[in-house]
């Protein structure tokens, strides 16, 4: 038991905002061997193409009772998870959705998406589109011209953008500041095939969400279609997922480092086919050697995990990881026959886990549990349920004087262009936002202290908005785009026809300034 459970904490307890864990304090384990030598622990009885079984969690060897108390106490600490799912020798044991989240509803994976792309490049070999990953990136875009070529750029392969070794250029400080100057560069890849080489490639660890977008232009390049299309045919539609976004840059390339959207129990089914060595119902999805090679060490981080191909991997404590800003994760342990999927908008999973770990009791079966599985049930319920409000505060005179008026922005770094805010009554507000990319989206706003929720977020996705007066003149506006991971909130200061708004993000460390005008 107590092997069972080290390995349990190796996979909750470490964070990256921006896919990168940090913040591991666990035994290894010892004598355990690489991750990519384990077997899973046993052989599939079905497959959940079409859908998941479910079991108790005591015929899996899980502590019904402790999980209900783990999710009472999730919700007691408010930690900002959205979904947690939980599949043992493939059985889904615990399958929960926390408001303002719909079990419904996609969720953006964020950097879970690289492990994704990694997969797609995985079965583009098998399907002899690309050689293997030692094939030049030059080699793939040859009526392009590249600037700052020279003898390091030469030697820089698929294999070095797989394992975050290119050589290039490339910044993850600043939230990924080469990143973002790629996505207001006119051609994505152009921008990253231009930067110049830093070091020889294979030689250094340097996080590059850029590198991952050229491996979507590779595929994109050697399939004739797009990386969604492409992941729709030979990836997802064999596994049963039909439903998936996948934003692409102005020239069609979908996002190879990020913004994948997909149901957390499809992301559960990716888990389990990483689990079972690339099979899926009798027929191999990538080979068991892809599987093997992206989860096995290929280059050395700073953190305590190293990585792979798109993968971060702990093979003394023998799990691998697909890790995302804000809490997405997809973890495999091959000897627990597990895997947990956790979703959220900027939580620690190490908090959960300590709350996860009381519960894994076995590899065979408890006795049954019938009290516990009640109370497992009502807590699932529980953790959907919008909480209770408070009655909303008196409406300052600000209020009435703004309701209506327009505000013009200035740049700002999420492309707001206006907002508009109408105040009924104490009890019923709405605000309008316009986006610079021609974006329109209208929000009733919670006042009770409880976000309402309206369906018109980015990529049809709910969006969570709710408010309060924090002193005469300034409204403090909670929006969360949940499904979206993105969890704003704004500190508009009402001047003399104008506006100063303090914008912060709950994922990322920042804090930004800036002002508008009255139109």
């Amino acid at each position: 038991m107590k092997r069972a459970i080290s390995l349990f904490v190796m996979a909750v307890l470490f964070l990256g905002s921006h896919g990168t864990p940090t913040c591991v304090t666990a035994k290894s384990i010892e004598g355990s061997r690489p991750t990519s030598r384990q077997p899973a622990a046993q052989s599939p009885d079905y497959w959940p193409t079409k859908e998941w079984r479910t079991s108790t969690p005591e015929q899996q060897g899980v502590d019904s009772s402790q999980l209900a108390d783990a999710l009472t106490a999730i919700k007691q600490h408010d930690i900002r998870i959205h979904s947690l799912v939980l599949v043992r020798n493939g059985y889904v044991i615990l399958d929960a959705y926390f408001f303002p989240f719909d079990k419904d509803n996609l969720h953006d994976l964020a950097s879970v998406t690289k492990s994704v792309t990694s997969t797609l490049v995985g079965i583009a070999i098998d399907q002899g589109k690309v050689r293997s990953v030692n094939e030049s990136v030059a080699d793939f875009f040859p009526r392009r011209t590249i600037a700052n070529g020279d003898e390091r750029k030469a030697k820089l392969t698929l294999e070095s953008l797989l394992t975050m070794t290119s050589g290039l250029d490339c910044h993850p400080e600043e939230n990924e500041l080469t990143l973002r100057q790629m996505m207001n560069s006119r051609d994505w890849l152009q921008f990253m095939l231009d930067l110049p080489m830093t070091a020889e490639p294979g030689q250094n660890f340097v996080y590059c969400s850029g590198g991952m977008h050229l491996l979507s232009g590779v595929i994109s390049e050697t399939t004739k279609m797009s990386s969604l299309a492409f992941a729709r045919s030979s990836l997802f539609e064999p596994l049963g997922i039909h439903d998936a976004v996948w934003p692409a840059d102005p020239n069609g390339n979908n996002h190879g480092w990020g913004d994948l959207h997909l149901h957390p129990r499809d992301m559960a089914k990716l888990g389990y086919l990483w689990l079972n060595h690339g099979t899926w119902d009798g027929k191999q999805i990538v080979s068991s050697d892809w599987i093997a090679n992206s989860t096995r060490v290929h280059a050395h981080t700073s953190s305590n995990s190293d990585y792979g191909y798109g993968w971060w991997v702990r093979p003394k404590d023998n799990l691998y990881e697909a890790v995302g800003r804000g809490g997405q994760r997809i973890t495999v342990l091959p000897e627990l026959n597990l895997v947990a999927v956790m979703t959220g908008g900027g939580f620690e999973p190490g908090d959960v886990g300590a709350l996860l770990i009381p519960a894994i009791k076995s590899d065979r079966a408890l006795p049954a549990n019938p009290s516990g599985a009640a109370r497992l049930a009502v807590a699932i319920k529980e953790m959907a349920r919008a909480p209770s409000g408070k009655p909303a505060d008196a409406m300052p005179k600000t209020a009435s004087a703004v309701s209506g008026q327009t505000f013009v922005l200035d740049q700002n770094p999420i492309g707001l262009k206006e907002m508009s805010f109408v105040f009924r009554s104490k009890d019923a507000a709405s605000v309008r936002i316009g986006f610079v990319d021609g974006r329109k989206e209208v929000h009733a706003i919670g006042l009770n202290g409880i976000p309402l929720i309206t369906p018109n977020g980015r990529f049809g996705l709910p969006v969570a908005v709710k408010g309060f007066w924090q002193d005469e003149r300034t409204f403090v506006l909670d929006y969360d785009e949940v499904g979206n991971i993105n969890h704003f909130r704004f500190k508009v200061n009402f001047r003399e026809n104008a506006v100063g708004i303090e914008l912060s993000e709950a994922t990322v460390n920042v804090t930004v300034n800036f002002s508008g005008h009255c139109k």
